[in-house]
């Protein structure tokens, strides 16, 4: 089993609410292997809740730290660092 960790900045200018939100947790659920978010160093959520990745509170130039667990935990945190870092609100 391979767990893949990795730190990005959020790039949307409003922050992860509900539309980059989303599209974040649908991809975490599509990732088909359990993949966490956390905020700063705050307790781990399941990426696949989007309840749970809102209530984190966010913000734009936050710093969120990823973790997958399974196959391609890799591939799929490329995928997820990507939507994070994009600006879904320009």
């Amino acid at each position: 089993m391979t767990q893949a960790t990795r730190t990005v900045r959020i790039g949307s200018s409003h922050g992860l609410h509900a539309r980059p939100a989303k599209l974040f947790a649908q991809a975490a659920k599509d990732a088909g292997i359990p993949v966490t978010v956390a905020k700063d160093s705050g307790k781990p959520t399941n990426a696949a809740s989007i309840l749970g990745v809102i209530a984190l509170g966010i913000e734009q130039g936050d710093y969120v730290t990823l973790t997958a667990d399974g196959d391609d935990a890799e591939g799929v945190l490329d995928t997820l660092s990507e939507l994070l870092t994009t600006d879904h609100d320009a």
